[in-house]
């Protein structure tokens, strides 16, 4: 198949498959025309790559995946390398968790705060003065 059938049925684009190509992560054979030509290992190679990039993985990340579907194996995640970008990556994502965990909690001690203390104003008395407001009024 040629590139434009190949990005449309991987969903991508032209531009992106000649990336992916210039990369290293595709390889195009050459028809006597010059035109690329792919075939159907190219287009799983393709859907691996944005599968991952869907999860998050950078794109140097997919590299060990197109080399294990290369090597001949049935899926990119059954060699050795493909595993350890997952454990890193899961990795990554624990960490990011456990930062929006302490921010999330950060900002509910915040908001428990805040609502203690506007229960807490007198009714009737002044209102508080809002900082945008007080430019306003000069």
């Amino acid at each position: 198949m040629r590139i434009g059938e190949l990005a449309e049925r991987a969903g991508t684009t032209t531009r992106a498959l000649r990336y992916y190509e210039s990369r290293g992560l595709l390889h195009a054979c050459r028809a006597e025309n010059g035109y690329r030509t792919y075939d159907e290992s190219d287009l799983r190679l393709i859907r691996q790559i944005r599968t991952l990039q869907d999860f998050g993985f950078d794109l140097e990340e997919t590299r060990p995946f197109v080399d294990c579907l290369r090597a001949g194996h049935p899926a990119g995640d059954a060699c050795p390398a493909s595993l350890a970008v997952y454990r890193r990556k899961l990795g990554e994502l624990d960490a990011l968790i456990d930062q929006l965990q302490g921010v999330r909690a950060e900002v509910g001690a915040q908001l428990a705060r805040a609502e203690v203390e506007a229960s807490a104003q007198v009714p009737g008395g002044p209102e508080p003065r809002c900082e945008l407001n007080q430019e306003d009024e000069r």
